[in-house]
């Protein structure tokens, strides 16, 4: 018998049984600036009613997050992940997102999974006003073992180059403004996933792999609406590296950012993970979110606005003068 491609491990059908299940879906994220359909070599989008443009990207994959996922049999919420990792980056640019492609990579393809996946990327698309105009599926038995999936995206977005935020702006007596996360989002997985190696184990009334899944919080609706009112100095996400590595990455040589850690909303499962893992407590703000998804950097003057404009937002500490640039109280 005559070697094929499907004996080598990969089929070909699998991956236009995907095609077929979320060509219809992915299509309603598109606008009249997408100017080709799944299919092509290439995705097109114009751009139009902007003075002087600047893109602003970002690509992120979901981290071993997915391995709680595949293990529990619930892909919905891997796809939102995706897409939030890269559009909450470019987020803190004040950029908008224009358009997401995707990259999925299994060892034996799942069309009922890919598809699932997919599809929480088409309502994160939605959910942001942001196009899925492509991507890829890759079959790589050898590489990948049966069951296992990889997934990563790349997001687009644009902004004015005179309302770039970058940071720069930032003043001492500026306050710091949290705005709270959904959970873990998808950092620190690799932790996660030593301390509470069974995921099926009763947590708060339910499996625990429900509440380590509740997908990565989208900002751009609040922020977005805070921008069209407020002028934004500073906008960092808490992603890997937690509060600790990211805040310091938007603050000024000479100013210093002082965290309140009493005031800040650590989710009751984090606790439980610090308690169960002898975690130091400095560890956790260096690995996790620690409950503050996003940080919001605003003239003292504008604080109860934001405050008022945004419900769940609360105020975590204020930029000083100083050498360091983050320091926890």
């Amino acid at each position: 018998m005559s070697n094929t491609y499907k004996s080598a491990g990969v089929d070909k059908e699998e991956g236009y049984k995907t095609v077929d299940k979320i060509k219809s879906a992915v299509a309603e994220t598109h606008n009249e600036n997408v100017l080709n359909n799944l299919g092509s070599f290439g995705a097109f989008y114009q751009i139009a009613g902007y003075k002087n443009p600047v893109l602003v990207s970002g690509t992120d994959g979901v981290g071993t997050k997915l391995k709680v996922a595949l293990d529990s049999k619930r892909y919905d919420s891997i796809g939102v992940d995706c897409f939030a990792m890269c559009a909450n980056d470019i987020l803190c640019h004040g950029a908008k997102p224009l358009f997401f492609l995707d990259y999925l990579a299994c060892g034996k393809l799942d069309s009922e999974i890919a598809a699932e996946i997919v599809m929480g990327m088409v309502k994160a698309c939605k959910d942001n006003e942001c196009a899925l105009i492509g991507g890829e599926t890759a079959e790589m038995p050898g590489m990948y073992k049966p069951g296992d999936y990889d997934v990563a995206g790349f997001c687009v977005g644009i902004v004015e180059k005179d309302q770039i935020i970058d940071g720069s702006k930032i003043k001492a007596g500026h306050k710091i403004i949290a705005l709270p996360s959904s959970g873990f989002h998808s950092n620190g997985f690799s932790l996660v996933r030593k301390i509470f190696p069974d995921f099926n184990e009763e947590f708060e009334g339910k499996p625990l792999y429900e509440t380590l899944l509740v997908p990565t919080r989208l900002y751009f609706q609040p922020v977005h609406k805070l921008l069209e009112e407020v002028k934004v100095d500073g906008i960092a996400h808490i992603t890997g590296g937690g509060i600790i590595e990211n805040i310091p990455r938007i603050i000024p040589q000479g100013l210093c950012a002082q965290i309140n850690t009493s005031a800040i909303r650590i989710p009751s499962v984090m606790l439980e993970l610090e308690k169960r893992g002898n975690i130091d407590r400095n560890e956790m703000y260096g690995t996790f979110n620690m409950g503050v998804g996003m940080v919001i950097v605003i003239d003292a003057n504008h604080a109860e606005k934001v405050l008022n404009l945004l419900d769940d937002a609360y105020e975590i500490g204020q930029i000083t003068e100083g050498e360091e640039k983050i320091v926890l109280n």
